[in-house]
Parts: C-alpha cells; structure tokens; sequence
C-alpha cells in the first residue's frame, strides 16, 4: 500500500489514515476497493481534505 501511494504521488501519512478510517474488510467490492486506491478522483480528494485539515489545526494552534 505504501508503494502505491508513493507510485501515485499520494500522500503515505494521508492514504494509511484515509483507508484506517474506512476499514475495508473481506466483505467489500471491488468498486468500493477501486474508490480506495490512490489514483482514484475521490480517494485524491479526501487525501486533499484530511491534508488541509491537518494544515488548519497546525495554524489555529499558533
């Protein structure tokens, strides 16, 4: 997993943290699988969300 993140400029912090929060399990699809991968628009997207956030709490504790 952490070399398909790098392969696709993910974030590693950012993508291990976004599938921990999803748990997927034995039982999921292969659609649900496709939309975890780092290459997916939505995957890149939460990736984007979970980095600003952090960002954002960074600045407000200053």
């Amino acid at each position: 997993m952490v070399e398909t993140a790098k392969a696709n400029g993910a974030d590693v912090y950012y993508y291990l943290k976004y599938l921990l929060t999803k748990t997927p399990t034995n039982l999921i699809s292969d659609e649900e699988l496709e939309k975890l991968c780092p290459w997916d628009p939505e995957c890149k997207d939460a990736l984007e969300q979970l980095h600003h956030a952090d960002q954002k709490a960074i600045f407000d504790a200053m």
